[in-house]
């Protein structure tokens, strides 16, 4: 179930256990900049399929840093 968590908990999740950062913006804002280890997997992409890349054993952090 998704929830929303804090930066502490973010980098708490990172470091203890190994979570997986998804940056969820269309890819040309990705390679503009994303935090360090995450992958993208775009919004309008996020599907059974694509999730399939994610390993099920660890936690996922899916964001989305927008400037506007």
């Amino acid at each position: 179930m998704p929830k929303g968590i804090d930066r502490n908990e973010v980098q708490r999740l990172v470091a203890e256990k190994n979570a997986q950062l998804v940056e969820v913006l269309p890819s040309p804002e990705y390679d503009q900049e994303h935090l360090p280890g995450a992958i993208n997997i775009p919004l309008k992409e996020l599907n059974r399929e694509t999730a399939m890349q994610l390993d099920r054993s660890r936690p996922v952090i899916t964001y989305c840093h927008d400037y506007q």
